[in-house]
C-alpha cells in the first residue's frame, strides 16, 4: 500500500534530481492509487467532436481502464456517460462508434434513452419500489478544444481551458489552425511498459542524438537549441530545423520548427515541421508492465499524399526506435536490482516536473483517503444512515 510517508519522500528526493522509485512502475497498489488520483481526476482526449455530429451517434472510449461514451441527444447535446449498465454492470456500448436509436444492454436489455435516462429494464413491473429516475447512466463532464473531444470522469470538472492553458494558443502560434485539420487516420499500439516510462521518454531529446539519428538530422537537438519549457499543465518542446539536411522528409513548409506538447498526465500532441500536421492522443496503463495508446493524425486540407506518407515514414521510424528504447527501460526499472535513477535535469527536466506532478497527485489523494466521488444520479437512491444503498424486498 502506497503511503503518505513514501510519496514525502519521493517528493524529497525528485528535488534533489532522484527519479521515482522503481518500484513505483511495478506495483499494482501504486497503479490503484494513480488510476483514482490521476487518471480519475484529469481531462482525458477521446476523438474528434465531428464523429458524433449526427443525433444518436456514440463514440466510445477507454480512460485507464474506466469505460466511458459520447453521445449526441435527439436534442443535439453532446453528453457523456460511464459506459456501463446500472444493473450488473455490463459495458454498453462494445463499438468504437456509430448510430443508436437507445443505449441496450446485450446482457439484459436493460435499455437506455440517449438522454443517459433509463427508458426500460424487463421485469422491473416485478418489482417493489423499482424507480427508474434513479437508474440512469451516470454522467460525466464532456467539452472541446476546436474539433478535438475531451471527457473528464466526473462531473465536477475543472474547466477544460483552464486545464488547456496556453495551449491552444501555442499551437495557433506554430501555424496550426486546428478548425482546418483533417483526420487522416488512427493508430492504435501497445507498448510492454508502465504508462509513466513511455511519458517519460516522450519528454526529453537527450537521447535523440544517439537514439533517433534520423530526428536529429531534421531538427537541431542540441541543448541550446532544443528548447524545454514546463506549464502547469503540460510540458512543451520546440526543436527548430537545420539548414541542410542528409535524409528525413521534406521540412520546407508553413511550419518552420518541431513543437511537441505532453499534456498532464498523459495526451501527446506532435507538431512536425513542413505542412500543417498534428498528431494527438493519450497513453493508458492496461497493468503495471502493459500500457495501450492511440494517436489521430490530422492534415491541412491541402497537404500533398506524398508529402503525407513520407512524414508518416519517418514518424514510424522515430517511433519503432522509441518502442526498443522504453521496453528496454521498463525490463531495467521492474527488474528490482535498483531502488531509482539520478536525471540530468538540465536536459531531463520535464520529467523532473512530471514527477513532481504525479507525486502531488498521489499525495492529494492519499490524504482524501478511499472514499470515491458519489455521482449525481446516485443522490435520490435510499440509503441508510451508514450511507449503504437501501434495497427493498426482492430488488434488483
Amino acid at each position: 500500500m502506497l503511503t503518505a510517508e513514501q510519496i514525502a519522500a519521493a517528493r524529497a528526493d525528485l528535488r534533489r534530481g532522484t527519479t521515482l522509485p522503481y518500484a513505483w512502475y511495478a506495483d499494482e497498489a501504486v497503479l490503484t492509487a494513480e488510476r483514482a488520483g490521476i487518471f480519475a481526476r484529469s481531462w482525458h482526449y477521446v476523438g474528434l467532436v465531428d464523429q458524433v455530429e449526427r443525433p444518436g451517434s456514440v463514440l466510445r472510449a477507454d480512460l485507464a481502464g474506466l469505460p466511458v461514451v459520447l453521445v449526441r441527444g435527439r436534442d443535439g447535446v453532446l453528453r457523456g456517460f460511464h459506459n456501463v449498465c446500472r444493473h450488473r454492470g455490463a459495458v454498453l456500448v462494445r463499438e468504437d462508434c456509430g448510430v443508436r436509436n437507445t443505449l441496450q444492454c446485450h446482457y439484459h436489455a436493460w435499455t437506455y434513452d440517449l438522454d443517459g435516462s433509463l427508458r426500460a429494464a424487463p421485469r422491473a413491473d416485478r418489482e417493489s419500489e423499482f424507480d427508474k429516475t434513479a437508474r440512469g447512466l451516470v454522467q460525466v463532464a464532456v467539452d472541446t478544444w476546436g474539433p478535438f473531444g475531451f471527457v473528464y470522469p466526473w462531473p465536477d470538472a475543472p474547466a477544460l481551458a483552464d486545464w488547456l492553458g496556453e495551449l491552444p494558443a501555442l499551437v495557433a502560434d506554430a501555424g496550426i489552425d486546428v478548425h482546418g485539420l483533417r483526420l487522416h487516420h488512427r493508430v492504435r499500439y501497445s507498448l510492454s511498459c508502465n504508462w509513466k516510462i513511455a511519458v517519460e521518454n516522450f519528454l526529453e531529446c537527450y537521447h535523440c542524438a544517439v537514439a533517433h539519428p534520423a530526428f536529429a538530422d531534421v531538427m537541431d537537438t542540441g541543448p541550446d537549441a532544443y528548447n524545454l519549457q514546463v506549464r502547469p499543465s503540460f510540458a512543451w518542446q520546440r526543436g527548430p530545423t537545420r539548414p541542410q539536411q542528409r535524409g528525413g522528409y521534406p521540412t520546407a513548409g508553413e511550419i518552420d520548427a518541431g513543437q511537441y506538447f505532453m499534456i498532464w498526465p498523459s495526451i501527446k500532441i506532435n507538431i512536425n515541421p513542413g505542412r500543417p500536421n498534428m498528431s494527438i492522443g493519450p497513453v493508458y496503463p492496461s497493468g503495471p508492465h502493459r500500457t495501450e495508446a492511440f494517436l489521430d493524425y490530422l492534415f491541412g486540407p491541402d497537404v500533398p499524399t506524398d508529402w503525407i506518407d513520407a512524414m508518416i515514414a519517418f514518424d514510424d521510424q522515430v517511433g519503432t526506435e522509441d518502442r526498443e528504447l522504453i521496453e528496454s527501460v521498463h525490463r531495467g526499472v521492474s527488474g528490482g536490482g535498483l531502488a531509482c535513477g539520478r536525471f540530468m535535469v538540465d536536459s531531463e527536466l520535464q520529467l523532473q516536473a512530471f514527477g513532481a506532478w504525479v507525486a502531488e497527485r498521489l499525495a492529494d489523494h492519499i490524504s482524501a483517503g478511499p472514499t470515491p466521488p458519489r455521482p449525481p444520479s446516485l443522490a435520490n437512491e435510499r440509503r441508510d444512515e451508514d450511507g449503504h444503498v437501501q434495497l427493498s424486498p426482492g430488488g434488483d
